[in-house]
């Protein structure tokens, strides 16, 4: 059976942040994710995972001015310094926080920048977090996401994503594979998953349309959970999804998935 990591970004969100951890341990999660851990000082987010016996298991790099619009930075070749003042921060908190991946959000492609230029700059920024990360024994993770959710997301198809890695070079740097933006962008999942798994190391989840729940959509969730097991995936998976209703209230399916 898959490992299930609650995202506390999209769950639970009932509850203030710093809340989220004992709900979701007492939902039985055993890992967490967020977005993002900088609004809060490590040694708080530390004593909640070590109080309710979880496993941080992904956020991401810092991602440019969130509230404003701004969906990452790597792709921006005015912004270099600042994404690499970031590499530094997300290693602080991952470090500090026991994290073994952080994400790296490609970003918008910024208005006046050609397509060339938003590859070379995001290709040089990958190539200098993944060796950073390297040094400190943490993955750097890039995931493509669905442009109708977010117009000109520079990253947004699996292949696309795989040549730009090749292009890195780094052993450090691997895939996040979001079933529910690559449903919108690519479809063909199951295959796509079996055929790359090797260069996949985090799975995130939500159901189409809307980002809600396994199970209220038109993907296959049971399918794709023994597909996952067939192919020995032993990395996690993280529910990045909005519920319908409350957190607690839309859970059946991972009590299914749990058998």
């Amino acid at each position: 059976m898959p490992k299930f990591a609650a995202n506390l970004s999209m769950l639970f969100t009932e509850e203030d942040f710093l809340d989220r951890f004992k709900a979701a341990a007492d939902a039985g999660f055993k890992g967490v994710e967020y977005l993002f851990p900088y609004d809060y000082r490590p040694e708080q987010i530390v004593e909640r995972l070590e109080a309710n016996g979880l496993t941080q298991v992904l956020h991401n790099l810092p991602a440019g001015d969130w509230g404003a619009g701004e969906r990452g930075i790597a792709c921006h070749p005015q912004r270099v310094a600042e994404f690499r003042e970031g590499v530094d921060k997300a290693i602080e908190y991952a470090k500090a926080l026991g994290c073994k991946q952080v994400n790296c959000l490609a970003g918008i492609q910024p208005q006046g920048v050609s397509q060339d230029q938003a590859r070379e700059t995001l290709t040089d920024n990958l190539r200098f977090a993944a060796d950073k990360l390297a040094a400190e024994k943490i993955l750097l993770l890039a995931e493509p996401i669905n442009t109708r959710d977010i117009p000109g997301f520079f990253l947004n198809r699996t292949e696309q994503a795989l040549a730009l890695f090749d292009a890195v070079g780094s052993d450090n740097l691997k895939l996040q594979y979001d079933i529910y933006h690559m449903q919108i962008m690519e479809g063909d999942l199951a295959p796509t998953i079996e055929k790359h798994l090797a260069r996949i190391a985090h799975v995130q989840l939500a159901d189409n349309p809307g980002r809600n729940e396994p199970g209220t959509g038109e993907i296959n969730y049971p399918f794709l959970f023994a597909h996952l097991d067939r192919l020995g995936y032993d990395g996690w998976i993280g529910c990045e999804y909005k519920p319908k209703a409350t957190t607690r209230e839309g859970l059946g399916w991972l009590d299914q998935a749990r058998g």
